[in-house]
């Protein structure tokens, strides 16, 4: 009979949820292969491919251990499930500056905003389900990146600029088992 410490700590690691990995796919550095248990799904990185170390506008997906902190969620998007991540609905004047200099640096803003800042409701819907990750953001650092999240992939997985994106029947999928104790790793 197992002992009770080892019953815990066998229940204790079922609880814990396995790391999302995502890996460049071999000769095409701006597309990659997220494993998310024994599952493996294409999925498109950042233009510049993926860098240790990321700066503002560089379009490199950070090589990172990053926790997924919340998310924002378009009304009436098709792959609408419930999930385990506080999801906010996307309004009109909601925006993520990325202006360096400005003081709501990788923040949210309410549009219209005076410095530089991006739309969250887009017309490309690329933000349509959009999962805020903890790169840059509980120790923010000016300049070394904005705005990288976990969203919907352009058709053909074309490069984002530094995010990581997925199929939408993907994040569908995902969605429900996704909380802020997920955990998405970007390696080589």
């Amino acid at each position: 009979m197992a002992s009770y410490l080892k019953i815990h700590e066998h229940n204790e690691a079922r609880r814990r949820p396995s790391p999302i990995i995502v890996r460049r796919r071999p000769g095409r550095p701006s597309e990659g292969l997220l494993r998310w248990g024994h599952l493996v799904f294409p999925c498109a990185l950042g233009r510049g491919g993926i860098k240790a170390i990321k700066r503002e506008g560089d379009g490199a997906t950070p090589l990172a251990r990053m926790r997924l902190l919340y998310g924002w969620q378009r009304g009436g998007w098709q792959g609408g499930r419930r999930s385990r991540l506080t999801l906010r609905r996307i309004g009109t004047d909601d925006g993520w500056c990325d202006a360096v200099d400005d003081r709501n640096y990788n923040r949210h803003v309410i549009l219209p905003y005076p410095a530089s800042c991006e739309r969250m409701k887009r017309p490309d819907h690329l933000y349509d389900c959009c999962i805020v990750m903890d790169y840059n953001v509980s120790q923010r650092r000016r300049g070394m990146g904005s705005a990288v999240f976990f969203h919907l992939a352009r058709p053909g997985f074309l490069p984002t600029e530094g995010c990581v994106a997925v199929e939408p029947r993907v994040m569908s999928r995902m969605l429900p088992y996704l909380s802020r104790k997920t955990v998405l790793v970007v390696t080589r």
